[in-house]
């Protein structure tokens, strides 16, 4: 009963974070490959064929598909198959509850993909599920760290990390330049500095510098672990108050919208159009949000990246962090996880030529490191006044420090996201911080 219980609340926690990370679906596709799907199609064939559950038509499909051209026509695998069900994040995770609690995991496919932040809940309730990958001969060592530990658990490897959530710093370089300032001035900066430029934007050029949803902490999970701090300690229990990191992230959040400079928006819709409609000058996200960035053609070769601030009290402070992204897992109900496990070893864990490839095909960048120094990585983007971002996000996530996580990290994330709220509106600091803390200790206790 407790599993069904807790299972119910992961559905609702997730589904909210689904729209930042590229949250697709529709009908079953047919993966290039040989392959076919069928509306009843999904659970694993044995034999030479892999059958994979993922989403987005226009981001990870492609990818998988590229993937499985590649190990079959590149990589001497002329008789393998790639099947890929189409099937949104939400409902990845639904009908892997729905096999785990019935005890009948023959539904399941051989590869699933997986949203980074919600997969520990998943494997810490559901471990018969997933195929432990530490001894499989994948070389984890070439993804970087921070990436990595979202698919590591008690140790072990369980997933192959895929696309890229580290944060840019995205700027319009013709509004900061009639403010008085460059990128090179954001750059390298820690939040004290980020905000006097802040004030100094909004006072000559009327824009704020950036802009967030109201009710999602996303800025604050984003300075905490480019301190490698986290809501958690490291046996992922609650680690809220008596925080100093959180405090201070918190104090940064509340100065930049009470001076006017950080625009509270109340959608992921609103977040859009105060980016592309030009409210804000700057973005600070995942680098996943600059599809949302580029799709603005009127302002090409206007914006530049960087990295983001860095936290001026707390130990250990960086200029990098990450957020959303996801990883490949390989089910318990793999006919044939030789097979899977060389796929995935030979693409998404071996191939800077894959990784090329989609980069071109879909702009998917990754967090395995060797792909950096690719001629495509290399590559000069105009959007970004030529600048060589890929390169440079690549760079980015290798040096993202890791932080604690838990399987209740949405569970805290969401409390504190509440309570920042409360704390805007005048609520004590530290007592909103023990509220969140003893929200999330009850729903463990649960």
């Amino acid at each position: 009963m407790k599993k069904k219980v807790i299972s119910l609340m992961l559905v609702g926690a997730m589904v909210a974070s689904m729209a930042a990370c590229g949250s697709n679906g529709g009908s079953d596709n047919a993966a290039k490959g040989d392959a076919s799907a069928t509306e009843e199609g999904g659970a694993s064939e044995g034999g030479n064929t892999l059958t994979v559950w993922t989403w987005d038509p226009a981001f990870n499909i492609p990818a998988i598909e590229e993937a499985g051209r590649m190990y079959k026509e590149d990589m001497g695998h002329s008789d393998f198959k790639l099947k890929v069900v189409e099937t949104l994040s939400e409902d990845c995770e639904k009908k892997l509850i729905s096999a785990a609690q019935s005890g009948d995991l023959s539904t399941l496919p051989d590869i699933v993909l997986m949203q980074d932040n919600s997969y520990q809940k998943f494997v810490s309730i559901y471990p018969e599920a997933f195929e432990d990958l530490t001894d499989s001969g994948i070389d984890f060592s070439q993804f970087a760290a921070g990436k990595l530990s979202y698919s590591t658990v008690d140790g072990k490897n369980y997933g192959v990390p895929f696309d890229n959530g580290a944060v840019i710093g995205a700027y319009r370089t013709d509004i900061l330049e009639e403010a008085g300032y460059t990128v090179a001035d954001l750059t390298d900066i820690d939040w004290n500095q980020f905000i006097e430029i802040g004030k100094a934007v909004k006072e000559k050029t009327g824009k704020y510098i950036l802009s967030g949803q109201a009710d999602s902490p996303d800025m604050i999970m984003e300075m905490l672990q480019s301190a490698g701090a986290s809501l958690f300690d490291e046996d992922g229990k609650p680690a809220m108050t008596d925080n100093d990191a959180l405090k201070e992230c918190i104090d940064i959040y509340k100065t930049m919208v009470e001076e006017g400079i950080y625009y509270e928006v109340n959608s992921w819709d609103e977040y859009v159009t105060s980016i592309t409609g030009g409210a804000t000058c700057g973005v600070i996200n995942g680098n996943w949000i600059s599809a949302t960035i580029m799709g603005m053609k009127d302002t090409e070769g206007k914006w530049e990246i960087t990295n983001m601030p860095k936290l001026v009290k707390t130990p250990n402070a960086t200029n990098y962090s990450n957020n959303g992204g996801s990883s490949w897992y390989i089910t318990t109900n793999c006919q044939n996880k030789d097979l899977a496990i060389d796929f995935l070893k030979s693409t998404f864990a071996g191939s800077t030529k894959f990784y090329d490839n989609v980069l071109t095909q879909t702009g998917a960048i990754a967090t395995y490191a060797p792909a950096a120094e690719s001629e495509a990585y290399a590559q000069k983007v105009p959007f970004y006044n030529n600048q060589q971002i890929y390169k440079t996000i690549v760079d980015y996530s290798v040096k993202t420090p890791t932080n604690n996580t838990s399987p209740y990290y949405y569970d805290g994330r969401n409390a504190i996201g509440t309570q920042i709220q409360n704390i805007i509106q005048g609520a004590d600091v530290d007592s909103a911080i023990a509220d969140a803390q003893a929200e999330v200790e009850f729903t463990m206790s649960e």
